[in-house]
């Protein structure tokens, strides 16, 4: 069964629900990959399994590796490093959408 906290008391409890499962992890080569996609309205540049994306936002580069927490952000103008099993790829934009969502990396581009 499953223990949660109490939010009133405090106290851990038991909810009485049988456990929720973790996601089964993906691995390439024994390293975690998540599902990149990088697209516009009328190309998709980039749609396979990644190792990690290096981007730019307005606060300044960053980073997605898989197991990332969840949350959307606008990109600025940048060149995209992918780290992929079938090898790294650089694409450049002017500027868009990424959101990241249980090792699902969505980049909307010219929106």
């Amino acid at each position: 069964m499953a223990k949660r906290q109490d939010a009133s008391t405090g106290q851990i409890v038991d909810d009485g629900q049988p456990a929720a499962e973790a996601p089964k992890e993906k691995l390439v080569d024994g390293k975690p990959v998540m599902s990149l996609k990088v697209y516009s309205p009328f190309h998709v540049y980039y749609n396979e399994e990644a190792f990690s994306l290096s981007a730019e936002n307005a606060t300044g580069p960053f980073d997605v590796l898989p197991h990332h927490h969840n949350f959307i952000s606008l990109l600025t103008s940048c060149e995209m490093h992918v780290a992929a099993p079938s090898g790294n790829k650089r694409i450049r934009i002017a500027g868009g959408l990424l959101h990241v969502h249980q090792d699902t990396v969505r980049v909307f581009l010219d929106v």
